[in-house]
């Protein structure tokens, strides 16, 4: 895998001010590293580059991004296996695939995601939002303490998603994912959805996504003649406040 960037066993690093462009995989990569702070990027590669994530994070501690514009081909940020206390703020993104954790869970010996905030962003066109994305048939994980708030939507495809069967290549086994989602909090996330189900959450049959909150969310349609939904599959214990629209878990997600 061909990296434009890649920063290894790196601790209390500042990088800030760079434009890259066109990598042929991803363009920056974070690995075993910790306090390292990202600010002033610009990332761009065509929309159909395959990998091309802009900033990929794994196994890594204490790690923010802030005020960068990143438009790739695939994810915006990548927040992979062992990475904890990630910051992501201010960053326009798109159109790419959004922001995402994981994808978790497609090797043994993984290690769990603790303490995620991404705040203050816009998404703009991409064909997810804020997205959670584990393998079938996974090792035992966590997910926890996870944070989306202050986020734009403007047209994106499934604003947000949790995707417990995430798998790309076939042919996909029917185990479950093992990975426990819990403590994830949406607030204040607003915009326009260009697809049915601005809300989707496909949660594990193994381990149902715990401690669900969502505070103030306004996501209308990109089309007027058509409403926008939310569907639900395994999730357990959820709260809500202020507004919502379109409320949580309305209808049953299809199977995948």
């Amino acid at each position: 895998m061909v990296q434009s960037m890649k920063f290894t066993n790196i601790t209390n690093a500042v990088i800030h001010d760079i434009h890259l462009l066109n990598s042929k995989s991803f363009h920056i990569s974070i690995f075993r590293s910790q306090g390292i702070q990202l600010h002033n990027l610009n990332i761009r590669a065509p929309g159909d580059s395959p990998n091309t994530d802009g900033i990929h994070i794994s196994s890594s501690t204490n790690i923010n991004i802030t005020i960068s514009t990143i438009d790739v081909g695939d994810d915006c940020v990548s927040i992979g296996e062992g990475s904890n206390d990630i910051f992501v703020s201010g960053i326009f993104c798109g159109p790419d695939h959004g922001i995402s954790i994981g994808s978790l869970g497609k090797r043994a010996q993984e290690k769990s995601v603790i303490g995620v905030l991404v705040t203050n962003c816009t998404l703009n066109g991409t064909t997810n939002g804020v997205r959670i994305k584990t393998w079938p048939e996974s090792p035992i994980l966590e997910a926890s303490d996870i944070t989306f708030e202050d986020i734009i939507m403007d047209r994106v495809s499934n604003p947000i998603i949790i995707d417990q069967k995430y798998c790309p290549v076939h042919p996909c086994t029917k185990k479950p994912s093992r990975v426990q989602i819990s403590h994830v909090r949406y607030k204040n996330i607003t915009g326009t959805s260009s697809s049915k189900f601005a809300i989707n959450l496909k949660c594990s049959v193994a381990v149902p996504c715990q401690e669900m909150q969502f505070t103030d969310i306004n996501l209308g349609p990109m089309d007027p003649t058509f409403k926008v939904m939310s569907c639900c599959s395994n999730v357990n214990r959820g709260t809500t406040s202020g507004v919502q629209n379109p409320p949580p878990c309305q209808t049953q997600c299809k199977d995948s």
